[in-house]
């Protein structure tokens, strides 16, 4: 549409304005507009076509040449010209220097018919060239539009890169936390099950057959303990919320700790992720504590206060010999990095006093 017009204003202004020829007057009116023609179809140029350092030089010399095609000439259209290039002073331009560029444009086009100094005079009345500049409001309005149409955009764009990062951020939140219940469920029993596996190969060349029973038996209850452990992880993986208190006094009970979870404060539900992690801790304190203080007691606290949840898992001295498992070291960095993420705090070390002195505890506290 807007070449359309543009074509428009340029066909009207060669078939309207008068004299037009090669010599005298109309060799100046044919040069006048020849260079409006130009001025006026380069606005359809993009804006990153022209260096803004020559937008403000090539719209006074449109704007020039306008008032001069109105004064030289004696008959036809050469008033659109200016019309139209004030309007596009809207556009191109800020508010002040357009409004200066069009008020200028006013003056000369107004003050060239008053003063009658052109053949035209008389067919133009003087208001009509005071008008030229006004186009120059549609230009400024449909300037801000743009500048809004273009911040939404930019806002929308800014704020799709923002939900992106946000969407990778937390994919690889959630996979930090499936890689660490990985190793809460297998580390520790991969390792156990083929220590057991080595130790009866060692003994099938001794011929001692029922200690390479013992081993294999034990490394068919790790396997168990293996499979349990997956089927907690798949069951904290999969639920939305889960029942902390319940989900951990089964978890107590499937690993043969019955009657030794003790519950102070009123117990009530918590978020999800809360819950996960506290399950995963417990499960990883009680595999080390299997592991490490086998036929030692073991305890656990869960603590409901105002303000933060407690859980406390402690085991007593090893009552038999304990095998020597190599874990991966990644056991108390998980457990930390869990407690870490909820803004809670866990700490780890030896028991010095009481009946489990000489043991070790666990105690993880997450604000909710």
């Amino acid at each position: 549409m807007q070449w359309a017009m543009t074509l428009g204003v340029v066909v009207a202004g060669v078939l309207t304005i008068r004299p037009l020829g090669f010599s005298g007057r109309g060799l100046v009116v044919a040069v006048l507009l020849v260079i409006n023609s130009a001025v006026l179809l380069a606005r359809r140029l993009p804006e990153d076509r022209i260096p803004q350092g020559l937008v403000l030089p090539w719209l006074t010399v449109g704007i020039a040449a306008a008032v001069a095609l109105i004064g030289v000439s004696r008959s036809g259209t050469g008033y659109l010209f200016a019309f139209f290039l004030a309007g596009h002073i809207g556009y191109r331009l800020e508010t002040r220097p357009a409004l200066v560029l069009a008020g200028i444009c006013s003056l000369l086009c107004g003050g060239v018919l008053y003063f009658r100094l052109g053949p035209g005079h008389d067919e133009l009345p003087w208001v009509l060239g005071l008008a030229t500049g006004t186009p120059v409001l549609v230009g400024i309005l449909n300037r801000s539009q743009r500048q809004a149409v273009q911040a939404v955009i930019a806002a929308a764009e800014s704020a799709e890169r923002a939900a992106r990062a946000e969407a990778r951020t937390a994919a690889l939140t959630e996979r930090s936390r499936i890689a660490r219940d990985v190793h809460d469920v297998l580390a520790h029993s991969l390792a156990g099950i083929n220590m057991q596996l080595e130790l009866a190969d060692a003994l099938l060349d001794t011929g001692d057959l029922e200690k390479v029973r013992e081993a294999n038996d034990k490394a068919h209850g790790l396997v168990r303990e293996s499979l349990k452990q997956a089927q907690w992880t798949v069951h904290a993986l999969r639920e939305d919320s889960l029942p902390l208190l319940e989900s951990l006094t089964a978890m107590l009970e499937s690993s043969g700790h019955r009657d030794v979870l003790t519950v102070t404060g009123t117990a009530r539900e918590v978020p999800a992720r809360v819950v996960q992690n506290l399950l995963r801790i417990a499960q990883e304190s009680l595999t080390n504590a299997a592991r490490h203080a086998p036929g030692g007691d073991v305890g656990v606290e869960l603590t409901y206060a105002a303000a933060s949840i407690t859980l406390a898992v402690h085991n007593g001295p090893a009552t038999r010999e304990a095998n020597a498992v190599v874990g991966s070291g990644m056991g108390l960095i998980g457990m930390r990095e869990r407690v870490a993420l909820l803004g809670g705090t866990v700490t780890a070390g030896p028991v010095t006093a009481g009946p489990d002195q000489g043991g070790w505890k666990v105690e993880a506290v997450i604000p909710v």
